[in-house]
């Protein structure tokens, strides 16, 4: 295996598999959305290829120096996207992407790798544990709109 930074000549790679995780996102939103953190500073996305160079997941990760739940210290390396082919799962492939977003976690100043998701992603969180995560807080988010009542 081999973990290679996202450039434009991966970008349709990175789309294809972003698409799977996210499928909520039309191309359009998930193209504008990586688009953008090729060209940040603070954010950057890897594919993991196989031996035959064949792309079987990616993970999108940060730097965050706003408020993370259970962080010490700013900033912290957090994994924003991470997805394995379906046939590549519980061969290895998801902690060897977590091991190696802890490097570069540290190499861009961080002592600690945060991630999350959500509460019905029960695959997510299993996951998450068996990498080494621990769960800091669940959380449920409400809006009501606000109507104008004259």
């Amino acid at each position: 295996m081999k973990i290679i930074k996202v450039t434009q000549d991966d970008f349709n790679e990175w789309l294809e598999l972003s698409l799977k995780l996210w499928s909520d996102n039309s191309i359009e939103e998930m193209q504008e959305t990586l688009t953008d953190i090729l060209q940040s500073s603070r954010e950057a996305g890897f594919i993991v290829k196989n031996n035959d160079g064949k792309a079987i997941g990616f993970m999108n990760l940060s730097l965050r120096y706003e408020y993370v739940p259970g962080a010490t210290q700013n900033p912290v390396a957090y994994v924003e996207g991470i997805y394995i082919e379906e046939e590549y799962r519980r061969q290895g492939v998801g902690r060897y992407l977590i091991k190696f977003a802890q490097q570069w976690g540290l190499e861009h100043g961080c002592i600690e790798l945060a991630s999350d998701a959500l509460l019905e992603n029960t695959e997510s969180y299993e996951f998450h544990t068996s990498v080494g995560f621990q769960e800091v807080e669940r959380v449920v988010t409400f809006i009501k709109p606000i109507i104008y009542d004259g």
